[in-house]
């Protein structure tokens, strides 16, 4: 066994014992407005490719430490916002102060920050101007509107109330039925999936709650997240030893590749749009990884990320 495993598994095992392990917090760009801005504006304009309205009901899955990316949404016009997670990272201090300088930058009509201030965030763009095509300025006044911006700031303030009309969350999500089926038209997510351990069950449930022909639209990041020295590392390991690594925190990445992925869309009637993979080299001999992953193919070996724009079936239900 290398060092760097024995290191991160030795590492694992301490924070499974009584007293030790701490619940993980996933703290992450959703913290900053812009960076909110800048991810929601990405996925809208991949949208805006195939439709040229602004979806009405979007879901979110794992919005993290803000539902940022979710204001964003519903200032360009969404009427209804679903935020999907397992724990409630956010507060409503942080949500209303985010949501605050969201409506800035959609009044000076601010374009979708680039690469050189976010350079690892996906979908990369070839025009990062401001979405006026989609977002007009008929459609802006009525969306940036005094009154419908104070109803939104008083259910962020007011949240748990059943009663609100633009945000719903679902904390925890656990099974398809948390959501009306065929209600959604555009889910979302940024790099969330490949945390997840019940894809199944994911996809089925995003599925059941789009409308046939809705769109939904991943960014997955398919690396270590940092834990070993090579972006793929974290392959080297079997289930058990990855079980001592994960340390008693709930979420950890899932180590799916991007074969799982697309199996996933075509078991549960998606079409694939746009699939834009980020390859990465692949360093590590099919000897040094163990056996769940040896036979894993030359793309899924050097697919250290993806970004999947696609289309639930019109026939489906």
């Amino acid at each position: 066994m290398d060092i760097e495993k024995q290191i991160l598994i030795a590492k694992g095992a301490f924070k499974h014992l009584p007293g030790v392990s701490k619940r993980f917090r996933r703290t992450g760009g959703t913290i900053e407005s812009r960076y909110c801005y800048s991810v929601w504006m990405r996925h809208l304009k991949y949208w805006s490719k195939h439709r040229n309205k602004v979806p009405v009901t979007v879901a979110e899955l794992g919005p993290g430490d803000s539902l940022g990316t979710g204001f964003a949404a519903l200032l360009s016009g969404a009427r209804r916002l679903f935020a999907l997670d397992v724990v409630k990272y956010w507060d409503n201090d942080r949500n209303l102060r985010i949501f605050n300088e969201l409506v800035d930058l959609f009044r000076k009509r601010v374009p979708v920050p680039d690469n050189t201030e976010y350079p690892k965030v996906r979908p990369f763009l070839s025009d990062y101007s401001f979405p006026s095509s989609i977002l007009t300025d008929d459609d802006l006044k009525e969306s940036l509107s005094e009154s419908r911006l104070e109803i939104i700031r008083k259910e962020i303030i007011d949240i748990d109330n059943p009663r609100n009309i633009y945000i719903k969350y679902k904390i925890p999500w656990h099974d398809p039925y948390v959501i009306t089926a065929n209600s959604i038209d555009f889910i979302y997510s940024q790099a969330v999936l490949e945390c997840i351990d019940d894809l199944d069950n994911t996809y089925l449930s995003m599925c059941r709650w789009m409308k046939p022909g809705a769109l939904m639209s991943h960014t997955i990041d398919l690396k270590s997240h940092g834990l070993t020295s090579e972006w793929n590392g974290h392959w080297k390991f079997n289930d058990f030893e990855w079980y001592l690594v994960k340390g008693g925190r709930r979420f950890l990445i899932n180590r799916q590749p991007l074969s799982t992925h697309i199996e996933m869309h075509k078991r549960h009637g998606f079409e694939i749009l746009t699939n834009e993979s980020i390859k990465s080299f692949n360093k590590l001999d099919p000897d040094v990884l163990s056996k769940r992953f040896r036979g894993l193919s030359e793309e899924d070996r050097t697919t250290s990320g993806v970004y999947v724009l696609s289309r639930k079936c019109e026939k489906c239900k």
